[in-house]
């Protein structure tokens, strides 16, 4: 699916980006992304800009994800040579450029010597919001290849590849693409479900301010496929940054003539916007999604119909998450067997985790799918503290639960990783030592999702909250046997009885706590027994 009439137009950009590429001695990168801002990355950039000299270049980048080492900034000189410096303050840019401050690359290695990374591989080098720097190295070719294929050829590739949805789901992206195209007449729509609103999880941000232009391609790529002709970019309400770099991205692809009409001479058109969250978890839910778009309460629908037969507006809608759709350029540049070769038999492809909590090297990793929790918190995150011990880990967020020590040997794979109801989720992966009681764990996961219940369904409106007062009981020492045997029934009642997919996961937090942690809880409850 090459040399057509896309990819000759995709060689006449890439040509024309080479021939305005900077032609300075030495590149300096500094990382700037939502996390680095918050230890000083806006100063350093300044600090860079008003020392650099006049034969460099300063490239502002998203986050590589090494957020432990943050801020990050890359020197390149002009034979090539690379020198990266981490947690880097504005008072040290003198030094680095006149080559008097050590490098500090060592644990670095280490972090990302267990990863494979396809969505995130640019992310930290290139200048985010640069569309010559994305085309010159290797972007939009998966665009072009996908459009001079019939979309029938595109689906097929992406259901061979395996691909799965990457926020939590895990549907087959084929597949629900698909179905969109099979739901007849137009306008079709395509929304990028960018929302993330879960603590512990920050992939798509990442993504969205490191690689913007990929999310980009695999949206239009994805709109191709699904014929669509409208495309939205739904972003969550405080991703400030998130939604800048996606507005400049979706700006210049317009510029370029790969968003509009005639997509690189292909005959294809699309529009796209960037629109922004409602506010609140639930707003991930993909029908609640459409109702805040809509102008309509932050509330789930009743499903059928589901999206992409009647979702945006009633027409046919394809709603795919941000961590999906940055993996599809990947594979329509490369093929699917590129893609499907890595991971598992049953779970193809990479996964990114957002690794934090206890850990002495927290950020983000891209991992095949089937690497275990041990390899990503111990090889990846460097193990505990100097001092500490592991005790459990919170896997998946507000919507999972909290593992034991003797699970760290778990694979992470699409679904549920124990029928306790902890599952991987879109991600998520908290570190907790000894310091942190399990209990509280658990009960701050039950809070969240008490709190962040829209309340449209008796279920979960009145039973989070039930479950996170029983829980205050037995921590209390105020709690008996009954609360225990009221809390596994609400925990069941709840995930079996609401509407949408917030309730219908409420209460994994108290059923794996239940199953690994029985021991503690019988032993509060058997205090006023």
């Amino acid at each position: 699916m090459s040399g057509g009439v896309a990819v000759e137009a995709l060689d006449r950009l890439r040509a024309s980006a080479e021939r305005r590429k900077p032609s300075t001695a030495t590149r300096v990168v500094v990382q700037q992304g939502h996390c680095s801002q918050s230890v000083g990355a806006a100063d350093v950039v300044e600090a860079f800009r008003d020392a650099l000299p006049d034969d460099a270049r300063l490239v502002v980048a998203g986050c590589d994800g090494a957020c432990f080492d943050a801020p990050v900034v890359t020197v390149t000189d002009p034979a090539g040579e690379k020198r990266r410096f981490g947690r880097v303050t504005a008072e040290a840019a003198g030094a680095i450029l006149s080559g008097s401050a050590p490098h500090t690359d060592d644990t670095a290695q280490e972090f990302f010597a267990g990863q494979r990374r396809l969505t995130l591989d640019l992310s930290g080098e290139l200048d985010s919001t640069d569309l010559d720097d994305y085309i010159s190295h290797g972007g939009y070719r998966g665009l072009a290849n996908a459009l001079d294929a019939t979309p029938e050829e595109v689906i097929e590739q992406v259901k061979a590849s395996g691909l799965r949805g990457r926020g939590g789901a895990y549907f087959p992206a084929g597949v629900k693409w698909e179905s969109a195209r099979a739901g007849g007449g137009s306008p079709r729509y395509l929304v990028v479900n960018a929302e993330e609103g879960e603590p512990g999880i920050f992939k798509d941000r990442h993504l969205m301010e490191g690689v913007p232009h990929r999310l980009v391609e695999g949206a239009i790529i994805a709109a191709y496929a699904s014929g669509v002709e409208e495309a939205y970019v739904y972003i969550n309400a405080e991703a400030n940054l998130s939604a800048e770099r996606m507005q400049q991205s979706v700006d210049q692809a317009y510029t370029a003539g790969l968003l509009g009409d005639d997509i690189l001479g292909s005959g294809y058109n699309l529009k796209m916007s960037v629109q922004r969250g409602a506010g609140g978890y639930v707003c991930g839910e993909e029908t609640t999604l459409l109702n805040t778009m809509e102008g309509y309460r932050r509330e789930p629908r009743l499903r059928p119909p589901f999206p992409t037969v009647s979702g945006l507006r009633a027409r046919p809608t394809v709603i795919n998450n941000a961590e999906t759709l940055a993996s599809v350029p990947f594979i329509m540049a490369n093929g699917a067997s590129a893609f499907a070769d890595i991971g598992t038999d049953d779970a193809k492809g990479t996964k990114i985790i957002s690794l934090s909590g206890s850990v002495r090297r927290p950020g983000l990793a891209e991992v095949p799918m089937g690497t275990t929790l041990r390899q990503i918190v111990l090889d990846v995150g460097g193990g505990p503290h100097e001092g500490h011990t592991l005790a459990a880990l919170a896997v998946g967020g507000p919507s999972s639960g909290v593992l034991p020590l003797s699970m760290f040997d778990t694979p992470i794979l699409p679904g549920l990783l124990h029928d306790s109801g902890v599952m991987l989720g879109a991600g998520g992966v908290i570190a907790i030592d000894e310091r942190v009681g399990v209990l509280d764990v658990v009960r701050g996961l039950a809070a969240y999702n008490a709190a962040e219940s829209c309340g449209k369904c008796t279920p979960c409106r009145e039973g989070t909250p039930r479950m996170v007062a029983l829980v205050d009981r037995l921590m209390s020492g105020e709690g008996s046997a009954s609360d225990l045997d009221e809390l596994r029934y609400l925990a069941e009642v709840v995930n079996s009885a609401s509407l949408c997919g917030l309730g219908q996961a409420a209460g994994n937090p108290i059923t794996s706590a239940l199953h690994f942690f029985g021991d503690e809880l019988k032993s509060l409850a058997t205090r006023n027994s």
